[in-house]
């Protein structure tokens, strides 16, 4: 079964990787048991859970959830050379459980939420006296299961449960979407009651990110789970803007500058540097292959793996999303790829967009002429505290409380225009209905490329509306359809694991 293949080999290479931690016989190895039944052994398990978590973030990828939304699209050059990956943008017979780009999304997940459920289970069993250290380490490892079923469950519907005091019962079959969410929101409320309210290696999550992912959580769950809950959603999001820990920071573009990492607008960022294996890779998939193709050292080259569509890149008057004086716009995307004075040009048999506008956020000024910009390694965000003032705008708009909700959301369009929203600028006298309509592009302008874009779209039921529309891969196929909602179970998968059958693909797969 390839998810219990999977989290065996994760034990594996977890222990291996904690052996600086352990003190072991040279001539013996540790069981399970004994791994578990001490804390000292549990916690650098934990830590390497964390570090799997964020080495998913990095390179290729880290970026693949990203495709084929109404916000980025592969380039012209990886449509043409990759056809299973670019079948993410067509949405077409490539697009499949044989799809192994998908596949290696699916199986680097599960060994980590294997290795949470292992300890989940020890740290309950556990009797050693040290209380508060146990607490801790239940709150991360509780965290760590239900981000990623969260992530999982978000893309692929109905997925196995890891439990190990229930293997006997659940065994690794999907489980219907209610009970998924009951565990997720169960091990968040664990976390969220058991993590501090500060972590001295911000490798580890903090109660209010806790906190924030369960609003989430209720927010983004689908009608079918029986989980969405605005009313849960925006206490969630509430307490962290009542906690007083966080706050906006004046520059937009300071936010994505490594002078400015882990900021107060920072609920939990993937920490990286320029050194490896620290670094993430992100900048080589994202920038242009125009400009490697004169320097690799030119800190804005790339590879194209992820640009902006024409939707995402253009100002309103051309069809787009950027209003005038907005400095969003040009903190995230770059349009000038003039470098040491020097214009590229694209050589004959390139895709054709590499000069066309590419991801900014991720480019790393600190490689610049002095190590490959594959070493780019600024952090990663994962949740911003703008994120939560705008999903806390939209639950106050869907409980119907719309001038409220205008309010949080003119916090982050004042930052946006520079500290103060010109006349015209603020959000005043919507409906709810337009305050749907229009708080999609607000997100897309304040969190563009940061991954949450593909949830957005599935939650308001607008993923095949909107790539249809705006994704210039998409439309050319004419192919995307509702079942694409979801992603295919991986044939490997269904192979390996005795408890998945052919006959509990997603639909249209």
């Amino acid at each position: 079964m390839k998810v219990k293949i999977l989290t065996a080999m994760a034990c594996v290479m977890l222990l291996t990787s904690c052996t600086d931690f352990l003190e072991e016989d040279p001539n013996t190895a540790l069981t399970e048991e004994q791994t578990f039944s001490k804390l000292d052994n549990i916690e650098p398990l934990v830590l390497g859970m964390y570090s799997s978590w964020r080495n998913i973030q990095k390179d290729r990828g880290g970026l693949m959830f990203q495709l084929g939304t109404d916000e980025t699209q592969q380039g012209a050059f990886q449509v043409m050379t990759t056809p299973g990956q670019a079948g993410l943008d067509y949405y077409n017979g490539f697009l499949s459980q044989e799809n192994t780009a998908l596949a290696e999304q699916w199986d680097s997940r599960w060994p980590s939420v294997h290795y949470a459920a292992q300890a989940i289970y020890a740290l309950n069993n556990n009797t050693e006296a040290d209380a508060a250290r146990r607490s801790i380490l239940l709150g991360e490892a509780s965290f760590i299961r239900a981000s990623l079923m969260f992530e999982l469950a978000q893309y692929w519907g109905e997925i196995p449960i890891l439990d190990q005091a229930r293997t006997k019962e659940l065994g690794y079959a999907r489980q219907p979407l209610k009970d998924v969410y009951t565990y997720i929101i169960n091990d968040l409320k664990v976390a969220e009651a058991n993590l501090p309210t500060t972590q001295k290696n911000l490798t580890f999550p903090v109660k209010y990110l806790a906190q924030a992912l369960l609003g989430k959580v209720f927010l983004y769950a689908p009608e079918a789970s029986g989980a969405r809950d605005y009313t849960q959603a925006k206490e969630w999001f509430g307490k962290v803007i009542t906690s007083g820990k966080y706050s906006l920071l004046a520059n937009y573009a300071d936010v994505f500058s490594p002078d400015h990492a882990n900021s107060s607008e920072s609920l939990y960022e993937f920490q990286f540097n320029n050194t490896y294996p620290d670094n993430n890779q992100i900048q080589w998939q994202t920038g242009s292959r125009a400009l490697a193709n004169i320097d690799q050292y030119a800190y804005f080259g790339g590879y194209d793996l992820l640009v902006p569509t024409k939707y995402c890149y253009s100002d309103k008057t051309n069809g787009g999303i950027w209003e005038p004086g907005d400095k969003r716009k040009d903190a995230s995307i770059r349009y000038d790829f003039t470098y040491k004075g020097i214009t590229p040009t694209i050589p004959a048999g390139f895709g054709g967009d590499e000069l066309d506008p590419h991801v900014k956020k991720y480019e790393d000024i600190r490689v610049d002429g002095k190590q490959s910009f594959w070493n780019s390694g600024k952090n990663k965000p994962y949740i911003r505290y703008s994120d939560v003032l705008l999903c806390y705008a939209e639950c106050l708009n869907e409980l119907g409380s719309t001038s409220d909700a205008e309010g949080y959301v003119n916090q982050v369009r004042t930052r946006a225009f520079g500290g103060t929203l010109p006349t015209g600028m603020e959000w005043s006298g919507l409906s709810q209905a337009d305050f749907r309509d229009r708080i999609l592009d607000e997100r897309m302008r304040e969190l563009a490329f940061e991954g949450w874009r593909r949830m957005d779209l599935i939650r308001t039921g607008k993923l095949v509306q909107n790539v249809k529309a705006r994704n210039k891969w998409a439309a050319e196929s004419g192919t995307i359809a509702d079942f694409h909602n979801r992603y295919p179970i991986p044939l490997v998968e269904i192979q390996q694991n005795q408890d998945i059958g052919p006959e509990d693909q997603n639909p249209g797969y």
